[in-house]
């Protein structure tokens, strides 16, 4: 007889699942704004490799990452599933911002049970497990919880207060 820990229980929920280099990831669904096509993105000089730029959002300047360059997965041409997920997230300084997330695609919204969710394993992988705040089986398929707000970092915070001019 095993417990569900506190983080399984912590995580339940519904989560957007996306996939990204043939990998598939989960963010809390209360996260997202909104999900567009691919647009345009203006580039902006000087930001760090996995800021994309930022796009015009009904008249609202958001800034895109590129999540494939923030894991440091190889690069791929973008299809015609490749989609902006518009989040909002909380920064290190406790303001809360949109940003868009490119991603290869979009999968869907599921509901996460506690007991299907065990904690990060440690192990030497091709992205830092601090961003993964647990791993969900579903369907017979493994799905890596994002802290959405952790991967956008205190990195993304300074870039963003020089876009911001601040």
């Amino acid at each position: 007889m095993s417990t569900i820990s506190k983080t399984a229980s912590r995580l339940t929920g519904k989560y957007l699942t996306f996939n990204l280099s043939a990998e598939s990831y989960g963010i809390d669904v209360l996260k997202v704004r909104e999900i567009i096509r691919l647009t345009s993105i203006t580039a902006v000089p000087q930001m760090p490799a996995h800021i994309r730029g930022v796009i015009n959002l009904r008249g609202k300047i958001i800034p895109v990452m590129d999540l494939r360059v923030r894991f440091e997965f190889d690069s791929a041409a973008n299809t015609e599933q490749t989609c902006i997920i518009v989040v909002q997230v909380k920064l290190p300084d406790g303001k809360a911002t949109q940003m868009g997330l490119v991603v290869d695609g979009v999968e869907e919204v599921i509901n996460i049970a506690a007991n299907d969710i065990e904690e990060t394993p440690s192990f030497g992988g091709q992205i830092c497990t601090d961003y993964i705040i647990g791993i969900a089986k579903v369907k017979g398929l493994v799905k890596a919880l994002l802290d959405i707000d952790g991967i956008v970092g205190a990195d993304t915070l300074k870039s963003l207060k020089t876009l911001a001019g601040t």
